[in-house]
């Protein structure tokens, strides 16, 4: 998987996971301690996180860290 597949699919699973917690993007950047902007970039899959933001959120989101990398069926 190419790495701007990896992001886009990492992206949009948080956007779903975020939508099933009645979040929006300002309430998860809130929750997350970063701009709201960064939470578009990630959900659109034009930024890249470390492994210590996608654990927050994971863990922000109630989700398996796992569960934000896999494609979805």
């Amino acid at each position: 998987m190419a790495e701007d597949d990896i992001l886009k699919t990492f992206g949009l699973n948080v956007k779903i996971a975020r939508l099933k917690k009645n979040l929006t993007q300002a309430q998860l950047a809130e929750i997350l301690n970063i701009h709201e902007k960064h939470v578009c970039k990630i959900e659109t899959g034009h930024q890249n996180v470390t492994l210590k933001t996608l654990s927050k959120i994971a863990y922000s989101l109630d989700i398996e860290e796992n569960a934000l990398l896999l494609p979805l069926h």
